[in-house]
């Protein structure tokens, strides 16, 4: 690995927190809100979310970058689609782990920014409607919830 694969995929992770913002604010919250919906209102008795497509969507995208790296010989494939994948398994970790504790482990993290993490996830999910949210981010959140 050299400077600029490494550099690309340090750079698609942190570009992947704007699209998890931009998605959740503009497309979860908005014309796919059918498929968020469940996400905040817990009408359902499957462990499965309709919302858990959406980490199907970026699978996709991810191995789509994996398949240009490997047919067409497109070297920013491979490390792309390492970044994606690196912040879907975040995001698994983060939010789907610690914040809604689909499974019960990293519960006694209390350190400050994991506080300000559940802090503002809770205040995002004070909201049940797709109007009014607050709080799309998921690693980067406002310094007032770390107060």
């Amino acid at each position: 690995m050299n400077f600029w694969w490494i550099l690309t995929l340090v750079s698609t992770f942190c570009f992947m927190e704007f699209m998890a913002w931009f998605s959740h604010k503009y497309i979860m919250h908005g014309f796919l809100w059918s498929l968020h919906k469940d996400h905040h209102v817990k009408d359902h008795k499957s462990w499965f979310e309709r919302n858990d497509l959406f980490f199907i969507f970026y699978a996709l995208v991810s191995s789509g970058f994996v398949i240009l790296w490997g047919e067409a010989n497109f070297w920013l494939g491979l490390p792309i689609a390492a970044g994606i994948f690196l912040y879907g398994l975040t995001y698994f970790l983060v939010h789907d782990i610690f914040i809604h504790q689909r499974f019960k482990i990293f519960r006694n993290a209390n350190g400050k920014y994991a506080k300000g993490i559940r802090r503002a996830h809770k205040i995002h999910h004070k909201h049940t409607g797709k109007e009014d949210g607050e709080c799309f981010g998921m690693l980067w959140v406002p310094m007032k919830y770390f107060k």
